[in-house]
């Protein structure tokens, strides 16, 4: 008895070990500013570099002389020998905000520019068969494509959020401050957004990825699923606003900007691959992508009639930058790899492993290319998740949407 149990804790041993030796090194970024503090030499280039990163030596090209240069230079080139410069965040944890300080201080200050070029986030490396394991009470919503009842799988996975303590709390959170009431007619966005960021990192994947993802056949289920986030508080305005706007108006907030960064390094499509990804893994892109909604750059669905997403933005007034902003929204809009993850979801289906038709390298050019080149200094130390500068855009004035009020309107299920 006693050598069948160890036969079989083994190899659960090694995985263990193995992930204890793999990310052992890698710590958040606020215990690995602590323990830099407590050390007397990194404390010093720490503080070195955070007043290289303010004011106006906030980018390096600004650094004004050669002496702060090389100071600064030395600074960073100390740290990267210390596990603050290996540190990452975890999505949704307590301190998130003060982490991505941390994190774009160390990787950011003294590029010159602010090409996003590593997601801030630790990878989860998870698999979409790891949340269809344990569903079993909506199988309508994971089946594959052609065993797809008639009936609407959105609604299904809706009833089943409402039968989960954590889903249906946190849902009713974000219903309420994102939709209208006949004593104010304009959502407060801000609160809206909050609570939709609470939604998809406190609620499980199983029961916010069936509301998001879902499959569906018809439009009353389509139409349902781009509802999901109440996008008449949440997604929609009066007014686009260009792309490369939005884009530049994310980068001053630390969570979006973070969020922004996980989801062009999670989701990069990749043609060579059997999946259309780059990272081969359609859990993490979901992953990423969900963790936008909430933030200045929401994405949702377009229309009714695809799985085609895209930020509430266009490309009109672009000027010479029309390209480039065509790539931006083409990153959402026509994104296999995203694509294919969520009919993945939809369909129920995983693959485990991926073999690349070619071999596929991560470059800098390839994770960067959607986003704008452009000097911006982020805001002092001190701040937390707002740049000064920053300013949301006011909410919309527009009708609530029935299709979400589950919960709180019994009637229009």
């Amino acid at each position: 008895m006693f050598l069948a149990t160890l036969y079989l804790a083994l190899p659960l041993l090694d995985v263990l070990l193995s992930a204890e030796v793999s990310g052992g090194d890698r710590l958040d970024c606020v215990k690995a500013s602590d323990q830099c503090l407590k050390e007397q030499s990194c404390s010093t280039k720490y503080r070195t570099l955070r007043q290289c990163v303010a004011g106006k030596e906030t980018n390096f090209s600004l650094a004004s002389g050669l002496e702060a240069k090389d100071e600064c230079r030395s600074a960073m080139e100390a740290l990267k020998q210390k596990s603050l410069y290996n540190c990452r965040c975890k999505r949704g944890m307590k301190k998130e905000k003060n982490c991505l300080r941390i994190y774009w201080s160390m990787y950011q200050s003294l590029q010159g520019n602010d090409l996003l070029e590593d997601s801030p986030y630790e990878p989860v490396n998870s698999r979409l068969s790891d949340i269809f394991r344990v569903v079993p009470f909506i199988p309508d919503v994971f089946q594959q494509v052609e065993h797809i009842p008639k009936g609407n799988n959105c609604l299904d996975a809706a009833k089943a959020c409402n039968l989960d303590d954590t889903c249906k709390k946190y849902r009713s959170a974000y219903i309420t401050p994102c939709t209208t009431s006949m004593s104010n007619e304009v959502c407060n966005r801000r609160k809206c957004h909050k609570a939709l960021r609470q939604f998809f990192d406190k609620v499980p994947a199983k029961h916010s990825y069936g509301m998001l993802f879902c499959s569906c056949r018809d439009i009353a289920c389509t139409e349902r699923r781009r509802q999901t986030i109440v996008p008449v508080c949440s997604y929609e305005e009066r007014e686009k606003p260009n792309c490369l706007n939005l884009q530049d108006s994310c980068k001053t907030n630390y969570i979006c900007r973070s969020r922004l960064a996980d989801f062009f390094t999670n989701c990069q499509p990749e043609s060579r691959s059997a999946s259309s990804c780059l990272k081969e893994n359609y859990a993490d892109c979901l992953l990423a992508y969900s963790g936008l909604i909430g933030t200045v750059m929401t994405p949702n669905y377009i229309d009714s009639s695809s799985l085609s997403v895209a930020p509430w933005c266009d490309c009109s007034n672009s000027g010479n930058d029309l390209e480039e902003c065509s790539k931006f929204l083409n990153f959402f809009k026509d994104n296999t790899c995203l694509k294919n993850a969520i009919q993945a979801f939809g369909n129920g289906s995983d693959v485990t492993v991926w073999q690349p038709a070619l071999p596929v390298q991560t470059t800098t050019a390839t994770t960067t290319t959607a986003f704008r080149v452009k000097n911006q200094p982020l805001g002092p130390a001190g701040s937390e998740n707002e740049i000064p500068t920053h300013v949301l855009p006011p909410c919309a004035n527009l009708q609530q949407s029935p299709f979400i009020l589950d919960g709180a309107r019994p009637a229009r299920e």
